[in-house]
């Protein structure tokens, strides 16, 4: 069984049919994104995991456990982050109070994160500690966003949209920063557009459209795909 499976889950927002029948899977350690263009149905299967907006039909497993019906902060506390993609920060408190925030200290794990292990892993937050979160770049926003995440001890991360909007060199910092999650334990899930972004990170991809999942394999054959980059993913 995966670490994470979605099984033929159908979301609605009211009478809206957004996600059709959508199925996927995520094993333990590794980083997987989901692909698509604007409105293809990305962040509404992130909600649907997260239980934001729960599927009406099919099912979500995480750690072999059915995760679909409980509440959100019930599925936080199974093991899964979730880093939206308007990089919510809380703009009124410094970078190490938005960390100290979110630490989660009822969560016996072996090596959990500290402020002094996101300052390892994010050394420009360190720099910035004691700025307020609405004096920061989006690209250190968006750092700090990850790193209050990883503060509550997450097994799997899930990414919505992370390089929207951001310079390229801060693009290549991030996949870097995601690769070195993944290297402490971390299983990530992100939802992209950005097809180059995913390739530097992903093992495997998932192509989305229309609330339908239209390619699944390994990075290396989508890139070479032209059919379905073309179609989906205006590549």
């Amino acid at each position: 069984m995966a670490f994470l499976e979605l099984n033929s889950i159908n979301t609605f927002y009211g009478r809206s049919h957004i996600l059709f029948d959508l199925s996927l899977a995520v094993e333990q350690g590794e980083v997987v994104s989901l692909i698509g263009r604007n409105g293809a149905g990305k962040s509404t299967t992130f909600r649907s995991i997260i239980g934001l907006t729960p599927p009406q039909m099919g099912e979500v497993i995480f750690k072999g456990a059915r995760v679909s019906g409980l509440r959100a902060y019930q599925i936080c506390r199974q093991g899964i982050g979730f880093v939206p993609e308007d990089r919510r920060c809380f703009a009124d408190l410094t970078v190490r109070e938005n960390l100290e925030v979110a630490g989660r200290r009822e969560k016996e794990v072996s090596t959990p994160w500290t402020v002094e292990k996101i300052y390892a892993l994010f050394p420009r937050l360190q720099e910035r500690e004691n700025h307020l979160g609405s004096q920061l770049s989006g690209g250190e926003q968006q750092m700090l966003t990850i790193a209050r995440t990883l503060m509550t001890n997450p097994e799997l991360l899930l990414l919505d949209e992370p390089s929207e909007g951001l310079a390229p060199l801060i693009v290549g910092l991030l996949a870097k920063m995601i690769l070195e999650i993944r290297h402490e334990g971390v299983t990530v899930l992100l939802a992209e557009q950005n097809l180059h972004f995913c390739a530097k990170v992903s093992d495997r991809g998932y192509v989305i459209d229309k609330g339908s999942l239209k390619f699944e394999g390994k990075m290396s054959d989508l890139l070479a795909d032209e059919e379905i980059k073309g179609k989906y993913l205006a590549v």
